[in-house]
């Protein structure tokens, strides 16, 4: 049995880092995926052509390393790709009602864009003294 959750996406907002009293840091941020609406096995458009997305939103948790890496190189807007698995969880709040959540555990994070800030470096600092010459 497997339990294993793919997502590529956009970072809704900056990564929250907190610690538990056992000093485990765990890393959180929210995720939207869209795919394009469909009526009928077709493609919804919209008055101008364009096509009708549904956008999708998804809670992430990183914990320890890779929670670090993701709260120091990650920002609103990023294009990540999340391997990890879901987790679900209840809890009863103040009133007694029982409430249900889901998450997605992270095991891995791919960066498939530069953060806003990084986009802007000169691109002629990178060192390339491992590239072959032709």
């Amino acid at each position: 049995m497997q339990n294993i959750v793919i997502l590529a996406g956009n970072i809704g907002q900056n990564p929250e880092v907190r610690s538990t009293q056992s000093g485990t840091k765990i890393t959180n941020f929210t995720l939207a995926t869209s795919r394009p609406r469909l009526s009928e096995g077709r493609v919804m458009r919209d008055e101008n052509g364009y096509r009708v997305m549904d956008t999708e939103w998804h809670r992430i948790t990183c914990f320890n390393g890779l929670g670090k890496t993701v709260a120091e190189h990650c920002e609103k807007g990023m294009k990540v790709l999340v391997h990890g698995r879901i987790h679900y969880t209840k809890w009863t709040d103040a009133t007694g009602t029982d409430r249900y959540g889901c998450e997605i555990i992270a095991e891995k994070v791919d960066f498939l864009s530069r953060p806003k800030s990084a986009e802007n470096e000169n691109p002629e600092l990178v060192d390339r003294d491992d590239e072959i010459p032709f």
